[in-house]
Formats: structure tokens, C-alpha cells, sequence
């Protein structure tokens, strides 16, 4: 089935009129680096190279999604739990909701505003985003995140310095693809991209989880 469309033309991004479905967990590189370049390949600075090389030799202990930390950056994009993308034209925004951890949301501000700058732009898992529409393409700028997570769970490290440029398109029915363009100079030499598509699972909605109720696993995260 072709992409789906809002009544204005716009492609529809999220469930259609029957409310059901979300975009699948298990499409995303929650788990090892297959949608990640090796780490050879990837332009780390020195000590982003050490902090990675350490997550890695402890096993990831010190994961903060692991303790119910929301999935900051492209992290959102490849929970195990899925997420679901509103879009609500009349106020001019998008939300993304991720499943699990703590139920987070993420917004996204379509109305052509510009990034807050200086004490106004306060620090957060999932910064301030503004989006727009390049062809059937969602181009979503982010800025302004705190250093409280990991953008992958193998460990990248990243700064406040942080900037991501991410295209989200539905070229079908069963299909988002994501593609992210990381910028963090305090972190690497140079932005590097990647991407990876999510399936949409049709027939289902969120499981009802909390983090903060169920995780009854963090103590088992001894590393080394």
C-alpha cells in the first residue's frame, strides 16, 4: 500500500483512522550495531573514544536507559517498547511517544520558530526540535540536549554540544524510514550519518509498561 496522507496531502506519519498500530521495537538496532558503523569507522575524538572503549569492557553496566532514563537522540528511535508519531496540524506540532521506559514524549515544533538561544535554551533528554517539510520528507533540527544518556546502547558518548538532523519518511504503508546525521565537535571530528527502517505493526497498540513500575532487572547489570 502507497504512503498514507493526512486530508491536506501531507504524509501521514502515525495511525490511520482506526487508531491502531505503532512502529515496531524490533526493527531498530536496540541491540548490537547493526545499523551503526564499526567503531573504526566512526570519527570519535580521543576521549569519546575512551569512554566508548570502557562502556564497552563493563558490558554497558552504567546504561541509563537501563534504569528508566528516557532514550534521548536517535535512542528513542530504536526502543524495544516502539513508539507512535502524532501529528496534530492545527496547533502545528508532532509528537513522538515512545513505549515504555517512562512514557516520554518528544515535541516537535512545525510553525517556523527558531531554536531558543543563551539560558533559554535549557538543556533536556530530548532537546528542542523544529521540523519541516521537504517533500514527503519530515526534516526535524535538534539542539539543546543534556549529557544524561547514551545515543546507542553500545556506549557513544556525545556533548551539549550535540546536533542532529533527522529525516523521517513513510515510502509505504509498513515502512518508516530513518535517516540521522550526528554533530557533536566536542565528541567527534567530524558529523556522521546513519540510518535504518522501522516496520509498522498494524493491528496492535503500546504495551502498557513503566519503567519505573516494572524494572525489576537493573540489578542484574554487573558488568565488569
Amino acid at each position: 500500500m502507497s504512503t498514507p496522507r493526512l486530508p491536506d496531502g501531507t504524509p501521514n506519519l502515525g495511525p490511520l483512522a482506526d487508531g491502531k498500530g505503532y512502529w515496531d521495537g524490533g526493527s531498530g538496532p536496540q541491540v548490537g550495531g547493526a545499523a551503526y558503523p564499526p567503531p573504526d569507522e566512526i570519527p570519535f575524538r580521543p576521549w569519546a573514544r575512551a569512554v566508548y572503549d570502557y562502556r564497552q569492557s563493563t558490558l554497558a553496566k552504567d546504561d541509563p536507559h537501563a534504569r528508566c532514563a528516557p532514550p534521548g537522540g536517535p535512542r528513542q528511535m530504536a526502543v524495544p517498547f516502539g513508539l507512535q508519531i502524532v501529528q496534530v496540524p492545527s496547533i502545528q506540532r508532532i509528537y513522538i511517544l515512545s513505549g515504555g521506559s517512562i512514557r516520554p514524549w518528544r515535541e516537535v515544533y512545525m510553525d517556523g520558530r527558531p531554536h531558543p538561544e543563551g539560558d533559554f535554551l535549557n538543556p533536556s533528554y530530548f532537546g528542542h526540535s523544529v521540523g519541516r517539510w521537504e517533500g514527503d520528507t519530515l526534516v526535524i533540527d535538534t539542539v539543546g540536549f543534556n549529557e544524561r544518556f547514551w545515543i546507542h546502547r553500545e556506549g557513544f558518548p556525545h556533548t551539549e554540544a550535540l546536533h542532529l538532523v533527522e529525516r523521517l519518511s513513510r515510502p509505504d504503508l509498513m515502512s518508516l524510514r530513518y535517516e540521522i546525521t550526528i554533530d557533536d565537535p566536542l565528541a567527534y571530528h567530524e558529523p556522521w550519518s546513519t540510518s535504518w527502517t522501522k516496520r509498522w505493526n498494524p493491528n496492535e497498540e503500546f504495551i502498557e509498561y513503566f519503567c519505573n513500575d516494572n524494572n525489576l532487572d537493573q540489578f542484574h547489570l554487573v558488568g565488569q
